[in-house]
């Protein structure tokens, strides 16, 4: 049993940073039906920020994450500005190319500016473990999983009490209509890769304590990521959460009781499987469009 918490509470940190960049994949398709696959550079942007804000430039760690943020967003709106919005009529395939180009870039320049070695951030509240049942889990995790419950929090006020989530929403039902009814939709675009863009540096951000960070860490992050918003309906952001968490339970069992060599091979076997099986995601109703 006590084995079975350990990988639980394991699975509940992976799967909030699952979840976390599934989001941002979810609200970018809702708003523009384009896949971002530089969603997972967004997360390496933001952990490898904070360690060159404090760092190098002697910033305190409070002043550095919400200037990472910042700058993480105005990566993901220069990206829909200089590349999405000029092709904006472009097929699918071309858009997924140009952000695949885009993640190649912005891992390169990270690698030319950071180099390739391991970085660390100190743990937000200490390093001190927590035991609960037998289990013990790690201070950090904590601020993964609550952030992730604030996110949810967010994700319902902002779609259902906001101007601008009620627009997203208009925007991903209609985009036609929108417009006739006076909602600017390429603004609409430009929120939904600056609110992405934040999403993945949080994530980065939160994770930098605990797995460290590093120039290419947001490739296999991104395809989790990816996965989990495909698990959960690539549409419906609140669907992603779910399938993130989901995804790392699964994945951490499989670790701990097969091998930990399994462990990513997991997320992609039960993603063919939900493809095969229900393309339009677990969590989204049944007649939803497929990707």
């Amino acid at each position: 049993m006590d084995d079975f918490l350990q990988y639980l509470f394991s699975g509940l940190t992976r799967g909030a940073v699952f979840a976390i960049v599934g989001v941002g994949f979810a609200m970018i398709y809702n708003a523009s039906k384009v896949i971002n696959f530089a969603q997972g550079e967004f997360v390496m942007i933001g952990g490898m920020s904070v360690v060159f804000l404090t760092a190098q430039l002697g910033l305190p760690l409070l002043a550095a994450i919400p200037c990472a943020i910042v700058a993480t967003a105005a990566v993901g709106c220069l990206l829909q500005r200089l590349a999405i919005d000029r092709v904006r009529n472009a097929s699918p395939v071309t858009l997924i190319i140009i952000t695949i180009g885009i993640s190649i870039l912005l891992r390169g320049l990270a690698e030319i500016a950071m180099g390739k070695r391991d970085y660390a951030l100190p743990p937000f509240s200490g390093e001190s473990q927590m035991t609960v049942f037998g289990a013990s889990i790690n201070p950090q995790s904590l601020w993964v999983i609550a952030s992730l419950l604030l996110l949810m929090l967010f994700l319902k006020l902002f779609f259902d009490k906001t101007k601008y989530g009620k627009a997203m929403r208009a925007t991903a039902q209609n985009p036609m209509a929108a417009q006739i009814v006076g909602i600017n939709t390429r603004f609409i675009l430009l929120l939904s890769f600056g609110l992405s863009a934040a999403l993945g540096a949080m994530a980065g951000i939160l994770t930098a304590p605990i797995t460290l960070t590093r120039y290419d860490i947001g490739v296999m992050l991104g395809l989790k990521g990816f996965c989990a918003a495909i698990l959960g309906g690539l549409g419906n952001p609140l669907g992603a959460v779910s399938g993130g968490v989901l995804l790392g339970v699964l994945e951490a069992l499989a670790s701990g009781y097969l091998s930990s060599a399994y462990q990513d091979a997991v997320a992609f076997v039960i993603i063919l499987i939900v493809l095969s099986v229900r393309p339009e995601g677990l969590f989204t109703a049944q007649g939803a469009e497929r990707v």
